[in-house]
């Protein structure tokens, strides 16, 4: 085996609300356009439920959230799209919202002026309507599957 090899773990938040929608990121990151479901990466000396907690309130304008339980975490191997030789491990945990919102829902994709790195919007999409196609990567469209699945 390779031991330059490194592992990459992200971690994921399904919000679905009492419409029995789901919420997404629509994100230009690496100069690239994704639709994704909201986190982001563990950080050296984070557990992964204060990761997700830190990425809402980073990524969301201090939002907090609550009743966080375990969903997924991938049990196939799947390469890093961004990075050569690296393995990507994603955890996904189901949770709340805590209200009142403190960030920004839009009604549209890519609610932003411009394609810029770093520029992301948020949106609900009913998980009855939610094209597994739209979402950018390989195991957020395994876990939109698999949440289909569970919640219709």
């Amino acid at each position: 085996m390779d031991k330059s090899s490194e592992f990459i773990v992200r971690v994921y938040g399904l919000i679905l609300n009492n419409k029995n929608e789901i919420l997404l990121t629509d994100e230009f990151q690496m100069n690239t356009k994704m639709t994704k479901f909201p986190g982001g990466g563990l950080q050296y000396g984070e557990g992964t439920i204060d990761c997700l907690r830190r990425e809402f309130s980073e990524e969301c304008n201090g939002q907090k959230i609550e009743n966080i339980r375990h969903f997924y975490t991938t049990d196939f191997f799947q390469k890093a799209l961004f990075f050569e030789k690296k393995q990507l491990i994603s955890i996904y945990y189901l949770a709340d919202l805590k209200y009142p919102l403190s960030f920004k829902l839009s009604e549209k994709p890519f609610d932003f002026d411009k394609m810029e790195n770093g520029k992301q919007s948020f949106r609900y999409v009913k998980l009855k309507d939610l094209k597994i196609e739209n979402l950018s990567f390989p195991i957020d469209k395994f876990v939109g599957e698999e949440l289909k699945k569970r919640y219709l």
